[in-house]
């Protein structure tokens, strides 16, 4: 068993202390999400979020670091074009030394898109747009040149160079419960980040979260395993491995909870599952020190034998 820690609302010192802690404490990944608005279930959000550019906390936490890899739950693929996303993941390769974990979704908060005027497709043209994103970044990744001609992207003869450390490419994870993002993860990712459904109504709902209990949860693996073994000969035992998201209770200035917090999954039964390699530990705001006791209280109430450290 992996574990890692999510950090988000936090100024870059802090990003970078508590990424070096977690690095001492024997955590295996610091990650960020990918947010204009850092919104809660029913669309709540505090105006004076911190949303930095996570491309740029990840590279300032990967110059602070040695060892932990870094990466991010997830970027947005609205926000960038995919060559751009490349290049600046390749860029983040380069600085770690091989330590990037590459996050992509296809973009669920509504509210940031309506604020800024982004487009913000239906659901079902998003995720063919995060299929040709996904596509053309591991072909950017992989050959000298990339000719392609999709719905939304059209590429012809680009490069990209150098090309990442890790080889054949930075491990992906994508993240979404629909049964659209999950084939997509069956077809390109080696990580899955299953949370309740959010991408159609554009925000997450408590009912959803309600909703998202253990049974939801393993017809949801169930059904990504076989997707890839049957339309893309993946071993899914070996090559796609899980990430729980599993959300840290913490109050922004004392009224309003931006994480989610699951009463229908029990927290450590749930991270002891056999299909789990990684559970991820979502901090909104926190200091070092609430960090360090959370993380002996949950440390002691996993087992050793399911823990790298």
């Amino acid at each position: 068993m992996e574990f890692g820690i999510q950090l988000a609302n936090i100024e870059p010192p802090q990003f970078r202390a508590s990424a070096q802690l977690m690095e001492s404490l024997g955590f295996d990944l610091v990650c960020f999400p990918d947010h204009i608005v850092l919104e809660g279930p029913e669309r709540q959000y505090d105006p004076h979020g911190l949303a930095y550019d996570m491309i740029v906390i990840a590279a300032a936490v990967m110059e602070a670091t040695k060892k932990i890899q870094v990466g991010h739950l997830v970027l947005c693929n609205l926000f960038r074009h995919p060559v751009i996303t490349a290049q600046s993941l390749t860029t983040l390769d380069h600085i770690s030394g091989g330590r990037l974990l590459a996050g992509l979704g296809s973009g669920w908060t509504e509210t940031e898109f309506e604020m800024t005027g982004i487009p913000f497709p239906p659901i079902t043209e998003r995720l063919r747009m995060l299929d040709e994103a996904l596509t053309v970044i591991r072909s950017l990744w992989a050959n000298e040149r990339t000719t392609f001609n999709g719905e939304f992207y059209k590429l012809k003869d680009a490069i990209l160079w150098p090309k990442p450390v890790q080889k054949p490419h930075p491990p992906i994870i994508v993240g979404g419960g629909g049964k659209g993002l999950l084939r997509i993860a069956a077809k390109h990712a080696d990580y899955l980040n299953l949370i309740p459904g959010a991408g159609k109504k554009g925000h997450i709902s408590l009912d959803s979260v309600k909703r998202f209990d253990d049974e939801v949860y393993s017809e949801k693996v169930k059904f990504v395993r076989e997707e890839a073994k049957r339309k893309h000969e993946r071993a899914l035992e070996k090559s796609l491995e899980h990430a729980s998201l599993l959300r840290v209770e913490e109050a922004v200035a004392g009224r309003l909870r931006v994480g989610i917090e699951n009463p229908q999954m029990n927290p450590v039964r749930h991270c002891q599952r056999p299909e789990h390699r990684r559970v991820i530990l979502d901090w909104v705001r926190a200091d070092d020190r609430q960090l360090t006791l959370r993380h002996g209280a949950w440390n002691s109430s996993v087992k050793p034998s399911q823990r790298s450290f």
